[in-house]
């Protein structure tokens, strides 16, 4: 599995892509910091940026590399390698490869900036971790799709739909809700469905963890006693894992069964 986890990372470092989305990151921080008058506002920019660019991108990089690669992994299961490292090593190199130019073209301008010798720190580095952990959930979510769908005109569309529904539709389907229930305490019912998908649930923690909470009213008071606290981080960590893990799961049981 490390060899083909190798060979996917140093593969897909060499690809053109990822470095037009290692410098995408790396001159929008830079922009934001320049424009931006403080470095919190910069961050809460950064975010509104990497919630709809970071999930868009992973599904459909991840959607394009799976079918890109239907001949390699011919070749890779004639050998005797088990299908379940050979699936992994690829997924765990396209996460790795993605991770690493979205971690590092952001960090540079903020560094540079001098992002640790100020009290937005932990900002910053709450920024990152909700970047890789979209990067890895939309990623599983783009092989689920890849898997499940020989036709690769299908699979792009499936993975353009799955985005469309996680990060415009299911905030218009949030409202309806809370539209047609306004006469009942909507807390927890608006807690459940912000922690249902992956993008809501990092924009709000994001959101939570900084100075703009504040701008939240109740709604934030009531989310940060939530996110605030350790039942709530581990709330977070536990769905954050199900996205990644259910996906993953049924990838390697339906690979090892394909028929290729």
């Amino acid at each position: 599995m490390l060899k083909v986890l190798k060979y996917s990372f140093f593969d897909l470092l060499r690809s053109r892509w990822t470095y037009l989305y290692f410098l995408f990151f790396l001159v929008s921080a830079a922009t934001l910091l320049y424009l931006s008058s403080g470095t919190s506002v910069a961050v809460i920019s950064m975010m509104n940026l990497e919630i709809i660019l970071i999930p868009l991108v992973s599904i459909m990089f991840g959607t394009i590399y799976y079918y890109q690669n239907a001949d390699f992994n011919k070749l890779l299961l004639s050998l005797p390698i088990k299908r379940s490292k050979v699936f992994l090593g690829q997924y765990l190199g396209i996460v790795a490869s993605l991770g690493f130019s979205f971690v590092l073209g952001i960090s540079i301008p903020f560094i540079v900036y001098g992002i640790f010798y100020t009290s937005y720190w932990d900002d910053f580095l709450y920024l990152l971790i909700v970047g890789v952990i979209l990067t890895t959930i939309f990623l599983s979510l783009s092989f689920l799709i890849g898997v499940n769908n020989t036709n690769k005109m299908k699979g792009f569309g499936l993975s353009i739909l799955t985005w469309l529904m996680l990060a415009v539709i299911y905030d218009g389907i949030v409202l309806f809700v809370l539209f047609l229930m306004e006469q009942y305490p909507l807390e927890k019912i608006t807690l459940i469905l912000t922690i249902l998908n992956p993008i809501d649930l990092g924009r709000t923690f994001i959101m939570l963890q900084s100075d703009q909470a504040a701008l939240l009213g109740f709604t934030g008071a009531v989310f940060r006693n939530f996110f605030g606290t350790k039942t709530g981080i581990s709330v977070i960590s536990f769905v954050s894992l199900l996205w990644v893990g259910i996906p993953l799961y049924y990838n390697i049981k339906k690979f090892k069964m394909k028929d290729f």
